[in-house]
C-alpha cells in the first residue's frame, strides 16, 4: 500500500512539473521582453529548479539500490557501467552537440513570437536521425554480441552477461532521443529536456520499486539485471515522449515552405559530428579501460575480489552522485550555454558573450566554494546518516575542495564548445584520461584507493586550468580573483566556523542529543550554514549588486 502511494505521489509531482512548465513556456513567449542576458538567467533559473528535484531522486534512488543490494553488487554495475558508457558514445556519436550548433546557426539570432521558417531545421534534423540510427544499431548490434567476451575478458565476471545484453536493447531510443534533445537546446525549450528526463527517472524507479524485491534474493546477477531493465524500459518510454513533444513543438513554432536562407549541405550533419565522435571513441574506451582498471589496481594492492567491489561501488556509486547532485543548478545554466554563446559568435555579439563569461565564472565559484566548504565542515555526518558508513563520509571530505573546479569545468567546456573550440576540449579530455589510464596502473596497487584519488586531483586540476586557459585567451574576459576566489572563501570559512560554534553551544548540542534527530539535525546545520554564508558574501561584496538586480528581474518577470 504504501509502495503504491509513493508512486502516485511521484506521478502527480510529474503531472504538477509538467503543466507548469508548458504554463511557464506559453507565458514566457507572449509576455516577457527582456535582454538576452535576463532571459538567459531567467531560463536557466526555471531549469535549475527541475534539475534538482531529478537529480535529488537519482541521488536517493542510488542511496536506495545500494541499501538493497549492497556495495558488491553495486560495485559489479557500477563496472558495467563503463561498457555501457562507451556503447552510449557510438550510438549517439557526437549527434547532440552537431544538432545544437546546426540548427542554432540556421535559426535567427533575435527570436520573435511568431512561426518561423523551419526548412533548413528540418533538413538538419532528418540527416540527423539517418545518422544516429546508423551509429545506435550497430553499437547496439556490437555490445550484445560481445557481451559474453566483455564479461569473461575484459571485465573478469561473466555475471555481468545479462545486464549488458538487456542495456544493448536502450541504445536506439538513447540515440535518437539524444538528438531530439539537441534540438531542444538549440530553440531554447531545454525544459522539455528536463520533462522527459523527469519523466525517465520516474518510470525507472517505479519499475525498480515494483520488481527489486523479487530479483534481489535471486543473487547479484540478478539484481543488476533488475536495475538495466528498468533503464531499458525508461529509455522507451521517454523516447515516446520525446517524439510527442518535437512533433507539438514542430507544429506550433515552424512553417514550411519557402526558400531557406541557412543553405544545408548533404553531409553537414556527419561532416560536423563524426569528427567529434571519433574523439569521444577515444575518450569514452580510455575511460572504460580506466573503470575496469581500478578494481584490478585495487585487488592488486592486496584487496580482495568482494572488497575491491565494495571500494569501488562506495567511490563510484555512492561518494560521486553525492557529491555532483548540488551540480545540477549549474547544470541547467550550462545546458544553455552552448547555443547562446554559439548564436552571440554568429551575429559576432563579443559583449555579450563576455558578460555571460564574467557572469558564470562568478555564480559558478560562489556556488561551487559554498557546496565544498559545506562538505568538509559535514562530511563525517553526511556519511553516517544519509549513507550509514564513515568511509563514504571520509572520501566526501577528501574530494571535496575539487568541488569548484568540477563544476567550473562543466560550464567551461559548455563555453567553449558554443565557441566552436568542442574539438579543442576533446583533445583536453583524451589526454585526461590517458593520463588517468596511465597513472592508474602505476599507482593504485602501490597505493590502493588513495592512490586513486590522488589522480583524480591530479587529472581534474590539468583538464580545468587548460580548459580555463583557452577560454580567457579566446574572450578576453578580465580575471576578478578577488571577487571570484577570495571573497567566497572567506565568506564560506566564517559561515562554517560561525555554524560550528553556535550548533556547539550548550541549548542546541543538547537538544539534538536529546532527540537524536540525525538526518534533520544534519540538514538544520547546514541550511544554517549556507544562510550565513549568504549573508557574509553580501557584506564581503561577494555577491554583486548587479547580480543581485540581475536576479530580482529574472524572478520579477517568472512571479
Amino acid at each position: 500500500m504504501k509502495l503504491c502511494f509513493n508512486l502516485c505521489k511521484l506521478w502527480l509531482q510529474f503531472i504538477f512539473f509538467c503543466l507548469s512548465h508548458i504554463y511557464y513556456h506559453k507565458y514566457f513567449s507572449v509576455v516577457m521582453k527582456i535582454n538576452r542576458i535576463k532571459r538567459y538567467f531567467l531560463s536557466a533559473l526555471t531549469l535549475s529548479s527541475g534539475s534538482i528535484v531529478l537529480s535529488g531522486l537519482a541521488v536517493l534512488f542510488n542511496l536506495y539500490i545500494s541499501g538493497k543490494i549492497g556495495a558488491e553488487a553495486m560495485g559489479l554495475y557500477t563496472l558495467t557501467g563503463g561498457v555501457y558508457s562507451f556503447a552510449i558514445t557510438v550510438a549517439t556519436s557526437g549527434v547532440n552537440l552537431a544538432v545544437v550548433r546546426l540548427v542554432s546557426s540556421a535559426l535567427p539570432y533575435r527570436e520573435s513570437n511568431q512561426k518561423i521558417e523551419g526548412n533548413a531545421v528540418f533538413k538538419i534534423m532528418k540527416q540527423a536521425l539517418f545518422y544516429v540510427l546508423t551509429f545506435s544499431l550497430i553499437s547496439s548490434v556490437l555490445l550484445f554480441s560481445a557481451s559474453r567476451f566483455v564479461g569473461a575478458r575484459l571485465l573478469g565476471d561473466l555475471r555481468v552477461v545479462p545486464a549488458l545484453r538487456v542495456m544493448a536493447f536502450s541504445l536506439v531510443p538513447i540515440g535518437i532521443s539524444s538528438m531530439i534533445n539537441g534540438y531542444f537546446c538549440a530553440v531554447r525549450r531545454v525544459y522539455k529536456n528536463v520533462i522527459v528526463q523527469f519523466f525517465e527517472q520516474g518510470v525507472k524507479i517505479s519499475v525498480v520499486l515494483c520488481t527489486l524485491s523479487f530479483f534481489v534474493p535471486a543473487g547479484v546477477e540478478y539484481a543488476c539485471l533488475c536495475i538495466a531493465l528498468s533503464g531499458m524500459i525508461a529509455e522507451l518510454g521517454s523516447l515516446c515522449l520525446n517524439v510527442i513533444l518535437f512533433l507539438i513543438d514542430k507544429k506550433r513554432n515552424f512553417i514550411n515552405g519557402g526558400d531557406s536562407a541557412h543553405v544545408i549541405e548533404g553531409f553537414a550533419v556527419f561532416g560536423c559530428a563524426f569528427p567529434l565522435a571519433v574523439s569521444a571513441y577515444l575518450r569514452s574506451m580510455l575511460s572504460t579501460l580506466e573503470h575496469i582498471a581500478i578494481p584490478w589496481g585495487l585487488k592488486k594492492s592486496g584487496l580482495g575480489a568482494s572488497a575491491a567491489l565494495a571500494s569501488y561501488g562506495t567511490l563510484h556509486g555512492m561518494v560521486f552522485p553525492f557529491i555532483f547532485f548540488p551540480s545540477s543548478v549549474l547544470g541547467a545554466f550550462s545546458s544553455l550555454l552552448v547555443p547562446e554563446i554559439a548564436s552571440a559568435k554568429e551575429a559576432k555579439d563579443f559583449s555579450s558573450i563576455r558578460r555571460i563569461v564574467g557572469y558564470v565564472f562568478s555564480f559558478s565559484l560562489l556556488f561551487s566554494l559554498c557546496v565544498s566548504g559545506v562538505f568538509i565542515c559535514f562530511s563525517n555526518q553526511i556519511g553516517i546518516h544519509f549513507f550509514g558508513s564513515e568511509e563514504a563520509g571520509h572520501f566526501i571530505k577528501l574530494l571535496s575542495p575539487l568541488i569548484p573546479l568540477m563544476y567550473l569545468d562543466f560550464a567551461v567546456d559548455a563555453i567553449l564548445k558554443g565557441l566552436g573550440e568542442h574539438l579543442y576540449t576533446m583533445r583536453v579530455n583524451i589526454f585526461d584520461s590517458l593520463i588517468s589510464v596511465v597513472l592508474i596502473f602505476t599507482l593504485v596497487p602501490f597505493f590502493g584507493i588513495y592512490g586513486y584519488v590522488a589522480i583524480i586531483f591530479i587529472t581534474e586540476i590539468f583538464n580545468v586550468s587548460m580548459s580555463i586557459i583557452r577560454l580567457l585567451n579566446k574572450t578576453e574576459v578580465k580575471t576578478d580573483i578577488l571577487g571570484w576566489i577570495l571573497k567566497p572563501t572567506f565568506s564560506i570559512i566564517m559561515a562554517t566556523m560561525l555554524c560550528r560554534l553556535l550548533f556547539s553551544l550548550p541549548p542546541f548540542d543538547s537538544l539534538f542529543s536529546l532527540i537524536g534527530l540525525g538526518k534533520i539535525s544534519t540538514g538544520i546545520e547546514i541550511f544554517v550554514c549556507v544562510l550565513l554564508y549568504i549573508l557574509f558574501s553580501k557584506i564581503t561584496g561577494a555577491i554583486s549588486k548587479d547580480e543581485i538586480n540581475l536576479a530580482k528581474a529574472a524572478v520579477k518577470k517568472s512571479a
